[in-house]
């Protein structure tokens, strides 16, 4: 789940990766990290593949709505925020100025604005567009809906990538849960007694294999439209709200 690779190995590319995952409940039969080990072996699949560098995760984040499970811990969506600023500005200070977020908790709302404000600088992936893209490679038979957590497509990828990590029981935990249109009100313990909302006894490894082929090709256009963006744009950004002057007053930038 961490990279390994000495400071001497570091690849000198201009785009790094932060799995962002969580540690909240996923049912009986799969960890509390489960979103974070999904980030983190996308991340390191999408490495394989594209020149990027890989970040340890954030395994701790925005999780309040699973409150009503042992064990899920969750921190402020303004203190994730802080986090990903940070090592962002501590990347872009060691000359790495493009920041992927691979998100594994769709509870993690604020990383979308986090993306907006740095306008040219991040991109969070995968998008919904993605996700669904995966699904239908993988023949997931759950609609993305029905399918929320702890269901078919995650219970897929650990089959596939860790399935040390599956536990006994999600063969017959399936559990759906149509409208929850007051979730975030209620949390996920109005919907559902087990913590599941999907179908995971449909899950199997050969899906979970071909859906993180799926997202490792569609990040490839991710990296091209950051590459295209040329410098990073927020330091562009303060250059023109912060022009440098000699003694003349002639602007030097």
């Amino acid at each position: 789940m961490l990279p390994t690779h000495t400071s001497a190995q570091v690849p000198d590319v201009p785009v790094a990766l932060l799995p962002v995952g969580s540690f909240e409940q996923h049912g009986p039969f799969l960890p509390l990290a489960t979103d974070t080990v999904i980030a983190c072996t996308l991340a390191a699949e999408i490495a394989k593949t594209h020149a990027v560098r890989t970040l340890p995760p954030v395994t701790i984040s925005c999780s309040h709505e699973h409150a009503g499970w042992p064990g899920t811990v969750s921190i402020s969506a303004a203190t994730l925020l802080a986090v990903v600023g940070d090592v962002a500005e501590s990347l872009r200070r060691a000359g790495v100025p493009k920041l992927v977020l691979v998100n594994g908790h769709g509870g993690n709302y604020v990383l979308g604005n986090i993306v907006q404000e740095a306008y040219g600088d991040m991109a969070l992936f995968p998008g919904f567009d993605d996700w669904e893209a995966a699904r239908r490679a993988a023949g997931v038979e759950t609609s993305g809906d029905g399918d929320m957590h702890a269901g078919e497509l995650e219970t897929s990828i650990l089959l596939h990538a860790h399935p040390e990590l599956v536990g006994d029981g999600y063969e017959t935990a399936d559990h759906l849960a149509g409208d929850r249109r007051h979730l975030l009100t209620t949390g996920m313990a109005a919907y559902t007694g087990s913590g599941v909302i999907g179908r995971p006894s449909l899950a199997r490894a050969g899906k979970g294999r071909d859906a993180l082929r799926s997202l490792v090709a569609a990040f490839g256009e991710v990296l091209a439209v950051l590459q295209q963006q040329g410098r990073g744009t927020g330091q562009a950004r303060d250059e023109a709200q912060h022009p440098v002057h000699d003694g003349d007053g002639q602007t030097l930038r």
